[in-house]
């Protein structure tokens, strides 16, 4: 399925450049779309039972990519996959896994190899650190965090980056956080964690684009996803606070609202697609404005 852009067209079957450019049906006849060049690619995305990481996939499918998802809920895992089967008819192999497990990232990578021969694409997701303020987080909280954010990541392109480089192509894209930006109240562990993988990014980047691999960062404002509509249904004087939080953030976007989950995996396809073979090394914010950085 083509990305919908205005930035090239092309006239339907039997209709010549000039019939769709000068007749009176030409709006019908012409067709604006961009080939991102996905087609039969192979994409590993974790964390992607639901979210960003499933929208992210449910977009590389979309675009004709062969999908591996991974999560730790078989059930919620397997109702996704089915999901993106059944809207794009890719194939999808779904992998039960903890994106915190050394051996289980090992396993999700080694299965796509043998189901699909490699690794193209890898799109590294992971839930975030716990909620919490500095003088309330202990060493094991840190620790977590530290598992969760930073070893999911190396973890994940160091299993990858060999199919990549024996093929000379390969698309890295890391979803993190606005806090690599600018930090985001309560919380901290975030805020002093995932700076630390754009820095990285930015080591292991020139070393990778030697051999046409490109690794980019995706920074996730707020977005509609799991993990905040599931809050509204209240219960507790604590989740009643975080909705009234979430109200709040959206007054404080630009763009006036949260973000829609495949809005990001739009973006993610393009950064995985040949579109984008020269952007490497970048950082980009998607979170309607409210990031007030310059950089």
């Amino acid at each position: 399925m083509a990305f919908q852009t205005s930035l090239a067209a092309r006239p339907s079957a039997g209709a010549t450049v000039e019939s769709v450019r000068d007749g009176p049906t030409a709006a019908s006849k012409w067709e604006r779309c961009v080939d991102l060049g996905l087609n039969g690619k192979v994409a590993v995305v974790a964390a992607s039972s639901k979210g960003l990481g499933k929208a992210s996939a449910l977009a590389l499918a979309r675009e004709g990519a062969r999908v591996t998802i991974c999560a730790r809920t078989p059930a919620d895992l397997e109702a996704a996959a089915d999901e993106i089967r059944h809207e794009t008819h890719a194939e999808v192999l779904a992998v039960p896994a903890d994106v915190t497990s050394a051996e289980d990232i090992q396993i999700v990578i080694a299965a796509t190899v043998e189901r699909f021969g490699g690794v193209d694409i890898l799109v590294n997701n992971s839930g975030g650190p716990a909620l919490g303020s500095f003088p309330d987080l202990t060493d094991d909280d840190w620790r977590q965090a530290f598992e969760v954010v930073t070893l999911n990541f190396v973890r994940f392109v160091r299993e990858v980056v060999p199919y990549m480089h024996e093929k000379r192509w390969g698309r890295i894209i890391g979803i993190q956080s606005t806090s690599v930006k600018q930090p985001v109240e309560n919380i901290d562990l975030s805020n002093g964690i995932r700076p630390g993988i754009a820095g990285l990014m930015k080591a292991i980047m020139p070393g990778l684009a030697k051999d046409g691999i490109t690794i980019n960062l995706v920074l996730p404002g707020t977005f509609l996803t799991s993990r905040i509509l599931g809050r509204l249904a209240g219960g507790t004087e604590e989740i009643d606070k975080a909705i009234e939080a979430q109200i709040a953030a959206a007054a404080t976007i630009p763009l006036g609202r949260l973000g829609r989950p495949i809005e990001l995996g739009h973006l993610v396809a393009f950064l995985a697609s040949e579109r984008a073979s020269y952007i490497t090394g970048a950082v980009y914010q998607i979170d309607g404005g409210r990031i007030k950085s310059n950089v």
